[in-house]
């Protein structure tokens, strides 16, 4: 399979059948042009199978808990379609660090080995970012092209046909999206970004989300996530 057979996409089936109507849309189809064009001048992350990871690995009727991130990491290797993550043997970047020490220090587990967090997703955590795609080295350079209209749609459509979810929605970007979530279905959790620019300034560390998540997860007849990696 090469890169462009993504973009049709290869996406799970309960996810296209939610979607079909944005993936038919003239402005999803303008995204494709782009990202062809993209693909002839530039590399482009992540790897075109891996575009739709998060829609793959956590089906639309298993999703539990929504991690929302900005754009893919546009370093080698790093992207493989699920906010925050990275494969096994890439370093853990600076936010992801940061999301293992509140981890560590909310659920007393040890510093995960490596930074592949694709077992949450498979449990149901939803690793959404809101720009599925990124040029080599260029940092929110797929933005404004179609995906926040696509993946707004996404969060949109969770909210509305599903129940008791739990959004998590660190730094203003993602906060910004909570106007799209009807918090009287869901539960909303927010705080600063994980970042070291704004997590070692305060609000971050300390928030526990994971053990919140877990405990509302549980009020609500809802089998909580093993976080451990």
């Amino acid at each position: 399979m090469d890169d462009t057979t993504a973009l049709k996409p290869q996406i799970d089936p309960s996810w296209y059948s939610v979607l079909k109507p944005e993936l038919e849309s003239d402005y999803y189809r303008a995204l494709k042009s782009f990202l062809k064009l993209e693909k002839l001048q530039y590399k482009v992350y992540p790897k075109g199978v891996d575009m739709f990871n998060a829609f793959n690995l956590t089906p639309f009727d298993q999703v539990k808990v929504v991690i929302l991130g900005q754009d893919p990491y546009h370093g080698p290797g790093q992207a493989h379609g699920l906010c925050f993550s990275v494969p096994v043997g890439i370093a853990p970047p600076p936010s992801l660090v940061n999301i293992f020490k509140e981890y560590q220090n909310d659920l007393q587990l040890p510093i995960p080995t490596n930074g592949n967090l694709s077992s949450w997703a498979q449990q149901g955590v939803f690793l959404l970012n809101a720009t599925l795609s990124v040029r080599a080295h260029q940092a929110r350079s797929h933005q404004n092209k179609g995906w926040e209209t696509f993946t707004d749609a996404v969060i949109r459509n969770l909210s509305d046909k599903k129940e008791n979810l739990v959004f998590v929605l660190w730094g203003n970007f993602a906060q910004k999206k909570s106007s799209l979530i009807d918090s009287n279905r869901h539960l909303i959790i927010k705080a600063v970004h994980p970042s070291p620019l704004s997590a070692n300034r305060g609000g971050f560390f300390g928030t526990k989300p994971f053990s919140k998540i877990n405990a509302y997860l549980i009020e609500h007849q809802i089998s909580p996530i093993n976080w451990k990696l």
